[in-house]
């Protein structure tokens, strides 16, 4: 084995923004938005089917959100999903200025 220098670097907290990902910000959000949803639905024991009933949300979304198929969802739309769960989505904002060089 080569004893090769290993460059660590930290990331931003965003790994979309990191990988130079168009729309960043709102992947970040899409994800984190989906991972609620995927964390409410092992909490409350719903397969998909049963989150259909529930919800009114077709079990197909459900799916597509388990399995990280976040393109057809908007943001506005998984804070529905997640309210149709019984959660409440709070959004903090902070708008940083990107100094230019």
């Amino acid at each position: 084995m080569k004893s090769e220098k290993i460059e660590i670097v930290r990331g931003s907290g965003n790994v979309f923004r990191d990988l130079g990902v168009e729309n960043a910000d709102a992947l970040q959000l899409k994800a984190i938005l989906a991972s609620e949803i995927i964390q409410a639905l092992e909490k409350q024991r719903l397969t998909v089917r049963a989150a259909q009933v529930q919800t009114g949300i077709a079990a197909a979304d459900f799916s597509r959100i388990r399995n990280g198929d976040l393109g057809r969802f908007t943001i506005d739309r998984l804070m529905q999903v997640l309210n149709r769960l019984g959660s409440r989505v709070e959004v903090k904002l902070r708008v940083r200025r990107i100094v230019a060089a």
